[in-house]
């Protein structure tokens, strides 16, 4: 048998990621790729089975499940139902229908603050597992994403790690020009937090800012780009939303395959 490295599997499984949107004509795949590389870590090397992770950007559907497909959660078979009638595998996920979702996200805003209820339940319980939850950077405009921050650091749930998908893009245009705000690290700074930065594509640099020890609550930053890895996709807005024709299929697969 072949021994295939992990970074082996992640081409793998974005190649995996890639079909499974072309299959199903969906869109959302620039958002996906900004992710991926921090789900395959967090999941393969981080997590822990008591863990709980929540992703509150909620159209890295295909993301997490092509992930969870990666670990033997998900089969082929379920790839295969991505967005189709009656499928488990929504455009979004649906609470309970795929193993660790405990709940349906995408109402952007609004993970961190069931984030926020888990870690305080599991504090309250004194329970030691870790919450995770991953976040657009375009939900850090929302007056919910701010109050669950205060949330959190008032009852110091040092029990939480909150991660950001800086990739600079939104549904109508860069964050940046959107809603101008401040420098997030600054902003963020204001708070009793642990603030970290990684390169949001660099394997390790991914691992090694997880592992990193905590006594506060945790905000990491990772710096993405968005359609990574597909010359035609990197930082256009376009592909916050639109489907692959056969053609964009056949370069963007030529394209991940030689990364």
């Amino acid at each position: 048998m072949v021994t295939q490295t992990f970074e082996e599997l992640t081409k793998r499984v974005r190649l995996r990621l890639l079909k499974m949107h072309y299959d199903s004509k969906v869109g959302h795949i620039g958002g996906n790729l900004s992710c991926i590389d921090f789900l395959m870590v967090l999941h393969h090397k981080i997590m822990q089975s008591e863990d709980s992770f929540i992703l509150s950007k909620g159209h890295a559907a295909g993301a997490l499940y092509a992930t969870l497909w990666s670990l033997g959660k998900l089969a082929e078979e379920d790839l295969n139902t991505f967005h189709r009638d009656n499928t488990r595998l929504a455009g979004h996920p649906i609470s309970k229908s795929i193993p660790g979702c405990n709940f349906s996200t995408g109402s952007l805003g609004h993970g961190i603050g069931i984030a926020a209820g888990i870690a305080l339940a599991r504090k309250l319980k004194n329970q030691n597992n870790r919450v995770y939850c991953l976040t657009s950077d375009g939900e850090w405009q929302e007056g919910s994403t701010w109050e669950s921050l205060h949330f959190i650091t008032s009852k110091n749930l040092e029990n939480i790690t909150v991660i950001v998908d800086l990739n600079g893009l939104q549904g109508f245009g860069a964050t940046k020009d959107v809603m101008p705000l401040p420098s997030l690290v600054q902003r963020l700074a204001c708070f009793d937090i642990e603030i970290l930065e990684c390169a949001g594509h660099d394997l390790e640099c991914i691992e090694n800012v997880l592992l990193q020890k905590h006594s506060r609550p945790q905000v990491i930053i990772l710096n993405t780009v968005k359609g990574k890895g597909i010359s035609f996709m990197e930082n256009k807005l376009e592909w916050h939303y639109l489907p692959l024709s056969e053609e964009q299929y056949v370069q963007a697969y030529k394209e991940l395959s030689a990364l």
